[in-house]
């Protein structure tokens, strides 16, 4: 598994975008047996109508922009779960991670 801080974390639905305020945020990323998946854990966010307006919908599908703290930016679909209660998420991925270009079958680190 691989970890990364990130510094930004944009996410969009439709037309409406949010640039997220945060006090910490971590991508994860495993590749285990041929797969990959990718998820992101934010605490501290500051917007609570967004964390209530997702809470509330059946729609949570986004699109995901990110820039670790190192300045990489990685982008993909993914699945926004909230947690207004302790003003958290979890981002959880859908499908690829454009700008993480790791092979599967690189070796063990």
């Amino acid at each position: 598994m691989e970890t990364f801080e990130l510094s930004e974390l944009v996410i969009s639905q439709g037309s409406e975008v949010w640039n997220l305020s945060f006090s910490s945020a971590k991508l994860m990323i495993v590749s285990e047996y041929g797969s990959r998946l990718w998820f992101i854990d934010v605490e501290g966010l500051s917007d609570e109508a967004l964390l209530n307006k997702f809470a509330e919908s059946d729609e949570i599908g986004v699109s995901v922009q990110t820039a670790t703290i190192e300045g990489r930016k990685m982008d993909g679909r993914a699945f926004f779960h909230p947690n207004p209660q302790h003003h958290a998420a979890a981002i959880r991925g859908d499908g690829p991670l454009q700008g993480y270009e790791q092979p599967l079958n690189s070796g063990k680190r």
